[in-house]
């Protein structure tokens, strides 16, 4: 049988499936990954991506770290695409229970889904370090140099998880997502980065399926392995 059309019965057959997308969901929205030979990893920089994105280097170069963020992380003026879209119809079908995304963007949320569990944080939220008062996205993508608190002055952060940082509580309740999926349908993520690649490992339902580019180490476990662009696997589903 045709790939896409047994992922389709698939879909068709469950009722509770769970999404865990990584940076390959939103590409076809314009936003770059990050370990492709396109990515943000392979920009020519004085820190490397890695590097920069940690929670030490936010603390003791924070001018530069806001260089990068600025000009590599704005998704404010960046629309959803139809791997989103397709989520959210799923959901509102009653088919999709969650969505788990290593994603920074907001654009599942921007596409209207309700359940989204953001691990890796967002870019859309952002608080100030020293009274707690909470910023958007267009007031730090937007501001001049180090973004400061408009009421005390105190340096601002966003809500994105460094490397060197713990994961959000959301994580707990991806793990019990994953629990008690039927299906679990794997998209845009290398499976390389840990804790969220093992969440592979909590799966128990019925079908594991894995879109991706190129191969993961988790391909022997899934159901159905597609190794394509996401958004033309979806563009495809009803």
């Amino acid at each position: 049988m045709n790939k896409i059309k047994e992922l389709q019965k698939r879909i068709d057959e469950v009722n509770n499936i769970v999404f865990f997308g990584g940076a390959g969901t939103s590409t076809d929205s314009g936003i770059k990954d990050f370990r492709s030979k396109n990515g943000i990893y392979h920009l020519n920089l004085k820190y490397p991506a890695e590097i920069i994105l940690s929670n030490n280097f936010f603390y003791n170069n924070t001018k530069e770290f806001y260089e990068f963020y600025k000009t590599n992380l704005n998704s404010l003026n960046t629309a959803p695409n139809i791997t989103h879209k397709y989520l959210k119809k799923l959901e509102d079908k009653g088919k999709l229970k969650a969505i788990i995304t290593q994603n920074i963007d907001g654009l599942h949320q921007k596409a209207g889904s309700k359940i989204v569990y953001e691990i890796h944080g967002t870019t859309l939220k952002n608080h100030c370090l020293k009274c707690h008062k909470e910023f958007d996205a267009k007031y730090i993508f937007n501001s001049k140099g180090i973004p400061l608190c408009n009421e005390c002055n105190g340096l601002i952060k966003p809500d994105v998880v460094l490397y060197g940082e713990m994961l959000p509580d959301c994580f707990n309740k991806a793990i019990e997502k994953i629990n008690n999926a039927e299906m679990l349908i794997v998209a845009g993520t290398s499976l390389t980065v840990e804790p969220a690649s093992s969440l592979i490992n909590l799966f128990k339902g019925k079908y594991l399926i894995i879109i991706n580019n190129d191969k993961t180490p988790y391909d022997y476990k899934a159901n159905i392995v597609i190794n394509d662009n996401i958004a033309k696997v979806f563009k495809q589903l009803k």
